[in-house]
């Protein structure tokens, strides 16, 4: 079985697609996909499904909708002997479990790579991690669950998720930028921060790949809207240790320069290691 879910919902198997077209079993087969090979409570799923709010008829209702994820299941599994439907979708005491193959659900596979890109960075192996973030993105088709109607549980799993994926990019950006490849990081660390103009770390990470190009006067620029955004919308100052990225900036800091800065963290701990005034490191 395959399912996405960095996207819209695709489920299918043995080329035979499973995706439910009602929203309500839609939102079962998720959160059973993302919890695979564990046990989702019956009280859980109906809390998803229908809230405070629940019918009286909710657990059957529930009964029938994992049904009918079992009736497609059990047509695409027609030609194998085996294993059914209640082999995969399977019943336990109080709930429900989705058996999965290691890979089986985007979400793992996207877990997994991002876990072994962060190990890479770690250790100091950037060109490594440049391509585990890239193949864990490459994953991604959209915001996901994007054509799910979550409720209560589901939701901030999604929240976790659009986390993750910015974490990644930031990943991606910070194995580059230490390789010196700012110049080609340009055109997509502009959208990016069109697309999140409060985010710190990827105005941190555009102001230094925007100084190292000969942009500086760019770099103060990207400082200078997300101060007026956070200021419009919040009523807060950018944080401290972006605040002196942007004095590094203005003084023509060396440090920024340095192969190990790719963010304001990268500087900040490379200023302190300094032990002088961050416009003096060298």
């Amino acid at each position: 079985m395959r399912i996405k879910i960095l996207g819209p919902l695709v489920a299918q198997e043995n080329s035979v697609s499973l995706t439910p077209s009602a929203s309500k079993p839609r939102q079962v087969l998720s959160l059973l996909a993302l919890n695979a090979n564990r046990v989702i409570s019956v009280a859980t799923l109906i809390e998803e499904i229908w809230g405070d709010n629940p019918p009286r008829s909710s657990a059957t209702t529930l009964q029938t909708y994992i049904f009918q994820l079992r009736r497609k299941l059990d047509a695409a599994l027609a030609r194998e002997r085996r294993r059914t439907a209640k082999d995969v979708i399977v019943t336990r005491h109080g709930g429900y479990l989705l058996l999965a193959e290691p890979g089986d659900v985007d979400v793992h596979r996207f877990e997994r790579l991002s876990n072994e890109a962060r190990a890479a960075v770690d250790s100091g192996h950037d060109s490594l991690a440049s391509d585990l973030f890239t193949q864990a993105l490459s994953l991604w088709n959209g915001p996901p669950l994007v054509d799910v109607q979550v409720g209560r549980i589901l939701e901030p799993e999604v929240m976790r998720l659009t986390e993750a994926r910015i974490g990644a990019m930031e990943g991606r950006l910070t194995a580059r930028l230490r390789m010196g490849r700012h110049a080609e990081l340009l055109s997509e660390l502009t959208a990016l921060t069109a697309q999140y103009p409060m985010h710190e770390n990827l105005c941190a990470q555009f102001m230094i790949a925007l100084h190292r190009s000969g942009r500086s006067w760019n770099a103060l620029e990207s400082y200078r809207k997300l101060r007026d955004t956070m200021i419009e919308e919040l009523g807060l100052e950018p944080s401290p240790r972006l605040r002196r990225l942007h004095r590094a900036v203005l003084v023509g800091d060396p440090l920024l320069d340095s192969s190990e800065v790719a963010d304001g963290l990268d500087f900040e701990r490379h200023a302190i290691a300094c032990s002088v005034p961050v416009q003096s490191c060298l």
